[in-house]
């Protein structure tokens, strides 16, 4: 059975730092591409960042130079480095799995979807 569990969410204050991790089950995650959407409250989920297999990633543009994603094939672990937090970043972060190694930035491109964590930003 594939689980996928984020953590690392909090409250931080706009201007600081937080790191996501996603973890996952599954024996093949290295050749799974993985993607980390937002969500805010009755809006829809918002591409962030992806990874592929082969490690080339793709970001949202209000996140670019500022968040980065990496992943650790060894520990099943993909992770969202999220520098110069802003306001408008506030949101549940769900990491995803795409199956094929691709990275998507569409919220249909993914098998799998973990429960998410909440991120909070004080201004």
């Amino acid at each position: 059975q594939v689980h996928l569990v984020e953590s690392g969410g909090g409250s931080v204050q706009a201007g600081g730092s937080l790191r996501l991790s996603c973890a996952a089950s599954g024996r093949t995650f290295s050749s799974y591409g993985m993607g980390w959407f937002r969500q805010v409250a009755d809006k829809e989920l918002e591409f962030v960042a992806s990874i592929t297999s082969g490690g080339v990633t793709n970001y949202l543009d209000s996140v670019k130079g500022r968040f980065t994603v990496s992943r650790d094939n060894a520990k099943k672990t993909v992770y969202l480095q999220m520098n110069n937090v802003k306001p408008e970043d506030a949101a549940v972060y769900c990491c995803g799995e795409n199956w094929a190694g691709l990275g998507s930035r569409r919220v249909g491109g993914y098998n799998y979807w973990g429960q998410g964590t909440q991120v909070t930003v004080s201004s």
